[in-house]
C-alpha cells in the first residue's frame, strides 16, 4: 500500500513525481504546487505534468471516502482544513530544520568572536603594562586613562628599544622561514614489500622518539637518539593510514593507528616486560578508517571512515561514547577545532562539513568551487579563527571560520598534488606536503618562505618541538630539518 509523502495516510487518488519518484495525494502536491512550483521534499521545480497516476491494486481495500458519510458537505469542509494543517506543518518541520541549522552557525560565531575580544581586551592590558613599565624606568610620569581607551594616533608610536636591535629582529623573522636545514635522515624504515610510511606522530614528551605506519600493516616506535626501533606493533591486516600519540601528565602513554581493515589499535607500554601491549582493538567501523585524532581533552579519540559516519571513543574504558548516523558521503578525512567543540569532515566532493561535537549536527558546510576533489587532509590554525583546506588538487585555501569565506588560495602549480596540510603551533606558518615536496608559508601576507623538493612523494608532514624542526615522510624515510644551531 502507498503512503502520501505529506500526510502520511493511504491516498484516495494516489500520483507519483516523476522527477523525484515520491507518492503524493494528488490534491494536496496540486495545491503544494500551485503555492510553490517545487516538489515539497526535493525542491525541485514541479510542474502537474511531472505527475503520473497510479493504477491501485483492485484487491486491495482503499480508505473509506468522505463522501460516504451522512454530512458530506460539512465533511468536504474538515477535509480541505486538514489539508491545509498538513501542509503547514510540513512547512513549518522544513523551516525549523532551517532555523536549527543557522542557530548552529550562529552560535558559534558567537563563541568565536568571543574569545577574538577576550584576546584583544588580554593584548591591550598587556601593552599598557609594558608602557608604564617603560615609562617608569625612563623617569616619565604615566599619563592616567580613567580605564578608558587612548585614541591612537596618526604617526608611528615610540619603541621601547633602539632602532638596531628592531632591525635584526625584523630580519630575523623576515628569514626565518629560509633557515631551515637538513639534520638527519632516517631510511631503510618498515619493508621494502610493500614499501612506504602513510603517517607519522612525534612524541611530546620524548621529542626523540616518533611514531609511524606504513603500507606494511606494522605500527614503528623510532629513537632517533639511539637510532634504533623500540617496538614494531603487529596486528593491522592491510596498510595503516594513521598513527597518534596520547600523553597525559599522571597516566601512562597510549599509541594509535587506524587502518584500510576498518579496525584502529591502541597500545600501551608495560613496565614488567618492557614491552608495548595491545590495550584495545576497535571494530566500530565497517569499511577503511580516514581519519585518527585524539580529542583537546586528552580523554577521547575520533574517527573517521569511508562508512560515512565519525565515531569518538572514551580512552578510560575504551568504549564508544558516540557513532554519528551515516551521512550523504564516505568521510575522507579528519580534524578537530583547538576548542574540541568542532569536528571539520572532509568528503570526496569537495565539500567540508563542520560538526558541532556535543549536538552531532552539522553547523555549517565548506564548498570549493571548480571540479570535484577528495578532500584528503584538513588542519585548524591554533587560534582556532581558520581552517588550511585544499581548495583543489593543486591548490590550498584558508578559510575563515568567522565568515565561512576563503581568506586567500594559494595555487602549488599543476605538477603538485596534496598530500598533507599542517598548521605550526603558533598559527603563524603553515606546510603544504605532496608529489612536489614540501612549502612552507607565511600566515596573513601568504608569502613563500621555503621550499623543500624531494624525488618521491612526501606522504606527511609534521612540526617538530616548539615549531624548530619540521619532520617528513617520504618512501621508507623520514626526512628532518631544522633551524641552524
Amino acid at each position: 500500500m502507498f503512503f502520501c509523502s505529506i500526510s502520511g495516510e493511504p491516498p484516495q487518488d494516489p500520483v507519483v513525481s516523476a522527477k523525484s519518484g515520491h507518492v503524493y495525494e494528488r490534491r494536496l502536491i496540486l495545491k503544494y504546487i500551485n503555492d510553490n512550483g517545487t516538489d515539497p521534499l526535493t525542491g525541485e521545480k514541479l510542474e502537474e505534468s511531472d505527475l503520473l497516476s497510479i493504477k491501485a491494486n483492485p484487491k486491495a481495500a482503499p480508505p473509506r471516502p468522505p463522501t460516504a458519510t451522512s454530512i458530506p458537505a460539512l465533511l468536504h469542509t474538515f477535509q480541505n482544513e486538514w489539508d491545509a494543517i498538513v501542509l503547514e506543518t510540513f512547512a513549518l518541520k522544513q523551516q525549523y530544520n532551517n532555523v536549527r541549522q543557522e542557530l548552529s552557525y550562529a552560535l558559534y560565531a558567537q563563541d568565536a568572536a568571543s574569545r577574538v575580544v577576550a584576546r584583544l581586551i588580554r593584548e591591550r592590558d598587556a601593552a599598557r603594562e609594558a608602557l608604564a613599565n617603560v615609562q617608569a624606568s625612563m623617569g616619565i610620569p604615566a599619563a592616567p586613562t580613567n580605564g578608558a581607551d587612548v585614541e591612537m594616533a596618526e604617526e608611528a608610536p615610540p619603541t621601547a628599544l633602539p632602532k638596531h636591535v628592531i632591525d635584526q629582529i625584523d630580519e630575523t623573522q623576515q628569514s626565518l622561514g629560509q633557515n631551515f636545514v637538513a639534520k638527519q635522515t632516517i631510511s631503510s624504515l618498515h619493508s621494502a614489500s610493500p614499501a612506504g610510511i602513510n603517517s607519522i606522530a612525534i612524541s611530546r614528551t620524548n621529542p626523540s622518539q616518533f611514531l609511524t605506519g606504513g603500507n606494511d600493516k606494522i605500527v614503528q616506535l623510532y629513537d632517533r637518539s639511539t637510532d634504533k626501533v623500540l617496538a614494531s606493533l603487529k596486528g593491522h591486516t592491510k596498510k595503516v593510514n594513521h598513527v597518534a600519540f596520547r600523553e597525559r601528565d599522571g597516566e601512562p602513554a597510549l599509541l594509535f593507528s587506524a587502518g584500510a581493515d576498518k579496525i584502529a589499535k591502541i597500545w600501551s607500554h608495560d613496565n614488567a616486560s618492557g614491552e608495548y601491549l595491545p590495550k584495545a582493538t576497535i571494530k566500530t567501523h565497517k569499511s577503511d578508517l580516514t581519519g585518527l585524532v585524539i580529542h583537546p581533552t586528552s580523554t577521547v579519540v575520533a574517527y573517521s571512515s569511508l562508512d560515512k559516519t565519525y565515531s569518538l571513543h572514551e580512552l578510560s574504558s575504551f568504549s564508544e561514547v558516540y557513532h554519528s548516523a551515516p551521512a550523504d558521503e564516505p568521510i575522507t578525512s579528519l580534524a578537530i577545532h583547538p576548542d574540541g567543540a568542532l569536528l571539520a569532515l572532509g568528503t570526496p566532493s569537495s565539500k567540508i562539513q563542520i560538526s558541532d561535537v556535543r549536538a552531532g549536527i552539522v553547523a555549517a558546510t565548506i564548498s570549493p568551487e571548480g571540479t570535484p576533489f577528495s578532500v584528503h587532509t584538513l588542519s585548524f590554525s591554533e587560534n582556532g579563527y581558520h581552517l588550511l583546506a585544499p581548495d583543489s588538487l593543486s591548490s590550498v585555501a584558508i578559510w575563515d571560520l568567522r565568515k565561512m569565506t576563503a581568506a586567500h588560495s594559494i595555487p602549488l602549480g599543476d605538477a603538485f598534488k596534496i598530500n598533507k596540510v599542517i598548521y605550526d603551533y603558533s598559527a603563524n606558518f603553515f606546510g603544504v606536503a605532496g608529489s612536489g615536496g614540501i612549502r612552507m608559508f607565511a600566515h596573513k601576507t601568504w608569502e613563500e618562505l621555503v621550499r623543500f623538493e624531494e624525488p618521491s612523494d612526501v606522504t606527511d608532514v609534521v612540526f617538530g618541538d616548539q615549531g624548530k624542526e619540521l619532520w617528513a615522510t617520504s618512501g621508507r624515510e623520514v626526512r628532518i630539518w631544522s633551524l641552524p644551531e
